[in-house]
């Protein structure tokens, strides 16, 4: 499968000069195999998806980890959408008070935006999903709640016996002692155990993080303590925060590399980079 990063940034679309490496658009990663394509959110990095191979047999999937605004704002802008002859299946979790159409209609509608939801003329499924495993073309997905405001999940996906798990707002390491011992109580742990690629949030530097817990993100030594108790094989520190310049994370980066010893290589998320599993 090949995956590609249109947006790596957290909470709010960031620009200028001194992000343009990282990138400043927030979550959207395209996932691709056998001429189908899926997306991973559709943060203001979606409307660079736009640029991607149209998949085959016209049909595209969104998978929504959850409906905070910087991971839906670039659907008003996401062009199969406002095409008749495309089919988009919406995946996004199950909440106890609204539906999945009327979250979106929130956002998808005036005063926010100028469309209404109803009026896209693309062929629209939604799909609401929980701690599920479903099937789109050769990719087999399951879907866990993780520890984040709101309904919030992360996806594995597995094709050709590779897997890549996407958890872009996590916060494993919430409680009095910090991440647990227990595989049982650490959030997202089936969703990364043993995966090949793992995509997960790294927001915050720890002192960042003491005064911000509970907000749903972590920091990066959590992230690394959470891909080392999962066993993963390579880890994407993403999510970055919207104050955090080029060069401030590649200082964040360096100083975990000469004060930490992990197995698995651990690099920055980068809006335009491509992985092949």
């Amino acid at each position: 499968m090949k995956i590609t990063i249109w947006g790596s940034r957290g909470s709010i679309p960031t620009t200028g000069p001194e992000i343009k490496k990282y990138g400043g658009n927030t979550s959207c990663t395209s996932v691709s195999a056998q001429g189908w394509q899926l997306l991973l959110d559709a943060g203001s990095g979606m409307r660079n998806a736009n640029n991607m191979e149209k998949p085959m047999h016209n049909r595209l999937d969104i998978l929504l980890t959850h409906l905070h605004m910087d991971h839906i704002q670039g659907l008003g802008f996401f062009k199969p959408l406002f095409d008749p002859e495309m089919e988009v299946h919406i995946w996004g979790p199950a909440s106890s008070s609204q539906t999945l159409q009327a979250r979106l209609g929130i956002y998808l509608s005036p005063p926010l935006f100028p469309v209404y939801l109803r009026e896209l003329p693309c062929q629209l499924h939604l799909h609401e999903i929980n701690n599920s495993t479903f099937e789109i073309g050769p990719f087999q997905i399951s879907s866990y709640y993780v520890i984040h405001p709101g309904p919030t999940v992360g996806y594995r996906l597995l094709e050709n016996n590779k897997s890549f798990t996407y958890i872009p707002d996590h916060e494993p390491a919430l409680g009095i002692h910090g991440l647990a011992t227990d595989p049982s109580w650490i959030s997202g742990y089936d969703l990364a155990h043993g995966v090949d690629l793992l995509l997960h949030d790294a927001q915050y530097t720890v002192p960042e993080y003491a005064k911000r817990k509970g907000w749903g993100h972590s920091s990066m030594e959590d992230t690394l303590r959470f891909a080392a108790r999962t066993g993963v094989k390579h880890l994407l520190l993403g999510h970055h925060d919207p104050g955090h310049s080029d060069k401030e994370l590649e200082e964040m980066l360096e100083d975990l590399k000469k004060n930490t010893a992990y197995s698995f290589e651990f690099e920055l998320a980068k809006e335009g980079m491509e992985i092949i599993l």
